[in-house]
């Protein structure tokens, strides 16, 4: 069954751009690299950044956050953020239609 995961990071008054840089980086990586990637999407909003994603099994998102690619993400995030990356591992529950109904 696939996993959906939504990662919210609050960059520093400044850092924006820097933050989202290191996530479009970050993005051309795992498109290219990692396994079982079915989306890998950043959204942005007024004061936050969204990463939406979405693994084809449990096996592929645990490789991804074991490999080179979010290592290096999360060090080029270093002191960039005013709070910790927040990470939500998210099950589908699918309900309505199939097409509308599961991400």
């Amino acid at each position: 069954m696939s996993v959906v995961v939504v990662a919210t990071a609050v960059p520093n008054e400044g850092s924006r751009d820097a933050v989202i840089a290191a996530l479009t980086k970050a993005i051309a990586r795992v498109h290219a690299e990692d396994a079982g990637c079915e989306r890998y999407a950043l959204h942005t909003g007024r004061d936050r950044l969204v990463m939406i994603e979405k693994w084809a099994s449990e096996e592929d998102l645990r490789t991804h956050g074991a490999g080179a690619g979010l290592t290096e993400l999360g060090a080029e995030l270093k002191g960039l953020l005013s709070v910790p990356l927040d990470v939500q591992v998210l099950i589908p529950h699918p309900a309505g239609t199939a097409e509308q109904g599961v991400i």
